[in-house]
C-alpha cells in the first residue's frame, strides 16, 4: 500500500514537474525577441550562426534574417518543414537559383527527406514549364552529389500509358469539376480539347498521382507556385480545392504569407485578398 502510494505521488510529483517545465519553455518563447528567434531558427535550417558582422552587406542581411527567420517563420502553424518546402518551391518558380541552392540544404537539415524535395520540384513542372523546373533539378541533385545522396531516386510513379487519363481524371475532377474543359470549348478545330486532356494526363495524371508527398501537401505547394507568379485567377480554383482536401483557411493563409519575403508584398496581398474572397464566398 505505501508503495502504491509512494508510486502515485511520484507520478504526480513528476507531471507537476512537466508542467512547471513546460511553464517555462511558453515563458520563455513568449520572452524572446525576433532577434532571439532568428538566431535559433537560422541555426537549426543552416547550422550557422545569423546576423554575422562579416560580409558586403550586412546591413541587408540583417534586416532580412530578422524579418524572415525571427518573424515571418512565427506566424501560423506550420511545421519547418512545410515552410521550407514552400520557401524551395517559390524560389524554384522564380529561378534564385543559388538560394534555392541554400534551402535546399536547409530543408533537408530540418528533416524534409530527398524524394520529399524532388517532388515539390517536379511539381512545379505544369506551373511554370519544364525548362525552369529541370533548372531547379539540376540545383537539386548538385545538392545531393555534395551530401552524398545517391541519384536517380527511387521511383514513386503510379501510372502508365493505359490509366494515366483515369488516374488524373480521378483526382482531377472531385478538385475542379469540368471547369478548364468549359472553358477550352470553341477553340479551332476542337484544340481545346487536346489542351483539356493535356492538363489531366499531365498535371494530374503525371504528377499529381506520384507518391512521395500527399495530394493535400502537393495542393499547398500548388499555392506556394501561384502566389510566386501572382496568377490569382487560378489561385482562386486551387484555394477552393485546397479547402476541399481539408486545408484549413489558417493554414493557407500561413502558407501564403510564408511566401511574403521571397515575393514581395504586391503579389502576397493580392493573393491575400484572393483568400478572403473565396472564404467571404463561402
Amino acid at each position: 500500500m505505501f508503495r502504491k502510494i509512494f508510486t502515485i505521488s511520484l507520478a504526480i510529483m513528476f507531471m507537476q514537474s512537466n508542467f512547471v517545465f513546460a511553464s517555462v519553455i511558453n515563458k520563455k518563447e513568449q520572452n524572446m525577441t525576433r532577434t532571439d528567434i532568428c538566431k535559433e531558427n537560422y541555426r537549426d535550417l543552416f547550422n550557422g550562426e545569423a546576423l554575422s558582422p562579416s560580409g558586403d552587406d550586412p546591413e541587408m542581411m540583417a534586416i532580412l534574417q530578422k524579418y524572415i527567420f525571427g518573424e515571418v517563420f512565427t506566424v501560423g502553424e506550420l511545421d519547418m518543414k512545410t515552410r521550407e518546402m514552400i520557401t524551395v518551391t517559390s524560389l524554384a518558380v522564380q529561378q534564385t537559383l543559388p538560394q534555392l541552392k541554400a534551402h535546399i540544404n536547409a530543408a533537408l537539415n530540418v528533416g524534409v527527406t530527398p524524394i520529399e524535395l524532388r517532388e515539390a520540384i517536379y511539381q512545379c513542372a505544369p506551373f511554370i514549364g519544364f525548362p525552369k523546373t529541370l533548372n531547379a533539378l539540376g540545383v537539386l541533385n548538385e545538392v545531393f552529389k555534395e551530401r552524398g545522396i545517391k541519384t536517380p531516386l527511387k521511383s514513386t510513379a503510379t501510372t502508365d500509358e493505359s490509366n494515366r487519363f483515369e488516374k488524373g481524371l480521378a483526382i482531377q475532377k472531385p478538385l475542379y469539376g469540368d471547369e478548364i474543359q468549359e472553358s477550352m470549348k470553341g477553340l479551332p478545330e476542337n484544340m481545346g480539347q487536346d489542351v483539356s486532356t493535356f492538363l489531366t494526363e499531365v498535371c494530374f495524371g503525371d504528377f499529381y498521382t506520384r507518391e512521395g508527398i500527399d495530394i493535400k501537401t502537393r495542393e499547398l505547394l500548388v499555392i506556394s507556385i501561384l502566389v510566386t507568379t501572382g496568377n490569382t485567377s487560378v489561385l482562386t480554383s486551387h484555394i477552393k480545392g485546397n479547402l476541399k482536401l481539408g486545408s484549413s483557411k489558417e493554414t493557407i493563409t500561413a502558407a501564403i504569407i510564408q511566401c511574403l519575403p521571397y515575393v514581395g508584398f504586391p503579389n502576397t496581398l493580392a493573393s491575400l485578398r484572393t483568400l478572403k474572397d473565396v472564404i467571404n464566398e463561402k
